[in-house]
């Protein structure tokens, strides 16, 4: 059977945005809209809205298929912008299976077809960073409105801050520590090893510098939104940190999370000893947090997501369905199944589909 568009040459285009031409509102029952891009045109089927007549009307042979992966880009990237994922990520656009609008801003999800993933993806993060846009090449993406577990790192992406960087810099110990903490989030030393390293150095700290540090800890950008977006669909939240319960358990009370994990500062007499009480909550503990939380709730393992920025995140990372690299460091980039480069955290609202 044949399907009837609209073609247009993509000369008119590519300065222009999604939006710019395809209608930021769609009836449902049109989804998945037939769309194709080349070298030199793009195709649209006939029923889809659109904020242009220039353009022809012709037919193709295919039907719209909805593929297990999809492209997901928000409206304000440009048409050009698409022509150079779809190449240099060897993927090919078969249709349009929905257009959110979620926290304020409005995505496409493209059905594509493409050979092999693994290296799409390294593309298209490249291409992501280099054109500054945010972008997503996701296969059997977790589903917003239906039950989820979300795991965090703590530092450095459901906060702003490193705590035991602040924590060393009223210790006076700041470089000392800030050093060591980023030889850990490279990858480059084991963090248990390193997080002795840095809270030996606290010893004799008095523990009020804790309190200093959590009175005003800066939330990261979006995350109250997205807590607000998937408690209303019964996600269960929680953070997994390598970082210390002191911020953590009033992180979980602050935002009314499902769980915190986190390591116990040993304090004596109110002074940090410089020792941590218990196991280390390494990688693998954060990953079992996950796993754990999938287990107790009775979710599906599509529903599981993990989000984190340093190296010690990529076994829970990797233990999740899906994996997401928040304002990361290069070897996380390299693993994550997506990445969020520059948005809030409230951009995961548009990777789930």
């Amino acid at each position: 059977m044949s399907i009837a568009v609209n073609e247009i040459s993509l000369n008119h285009l590519k300065t222009l945005t999604l939006a710019d031409y395809i209608s930021l509102t769609q009836p449902s029952e049109i989804f998945p809209i037939t769309c194709q891009i080349t070298e030199t045109t793009f195709r649209l089927a006939k029923q889809c809205r659109v904020n242009s007549h220039d353009q022809i009307s012709t037919s193709i042979t295919s039907k719209p298929t909805k593929s297990e992966i999809e492209l997901v880009l928000f409206s304000e990237t440009s048409f050009q912008q698409l022509l150079t994922i779809t190449q240099q990520c060897h993927v090919e656009i078969t249709a349009i299976t929905a257009i959110n609008h979620r926290n304020a801003l409005v995505s496409y999800r493209f059905s594509v077809h493409c050979e092999n993933i693994d290296e799409a993806k390294a593309q298209l993060a490249s291409i992501a960073l280099t054109e500054k846009i945010e972008a997503a090449l996701i296969k059997n993406a977790p589903k917003l409105h239906q039950a989820g577990v979300l795991v965090m790192d703590m530092d450095s992406t459901t906060i702003e801050i490193e705590c035991i960087d602040e924590i060393a810099l009223l210790a006076g110990v700041g470089e000392e520590v800030a050093a060591v903490t980023e030889q850990a989030m490279q990858g480059e030393l084991d963090f248990a090893q390193s997080l002795h390293q840095r809270v030996s150095k606290l010893a004799g700290s008095p523990e009020s510098i804790l309190a200093e540090v959590a009175k005003n800890i800066p939330l990261m950008n979006g995350l109250e939104k997205l807590i607000a977006e998937l408690k209303q669909y019964h996600w269960r939240i929680a953070i997994a940190s390598g970082g210390f319960t002191y911020f953590a358990d009033h992180l979980k009370d602050m935002l009314n999370l499902d769980a915190a994990h986190a390591n116990v500062l040993e304090i004596v007499d109110n002074t940090l000893t410089g020792k941590v009480l218990g196991n280390v909550v390494d990688a693998q503990a954060k990953a079992d947090c996950l796993l754990s939380l999938q287990q107790q709730y009775q979710l599906p393992f599509q529903q599981t997501v993990a989000m984190g920025d340093g190296a010690n995140d990529l076994v829970m990372m990797n233990a999740a369905h899906f994996g997401v690299a928040f304002h990361a460091k290069p070897i996380v980039l390299k693993q994550a199944d997506s990445a969020i480069n520059f948005s809030g955290l409230d951009c995961l609202l548009h990777w789930l589909a």
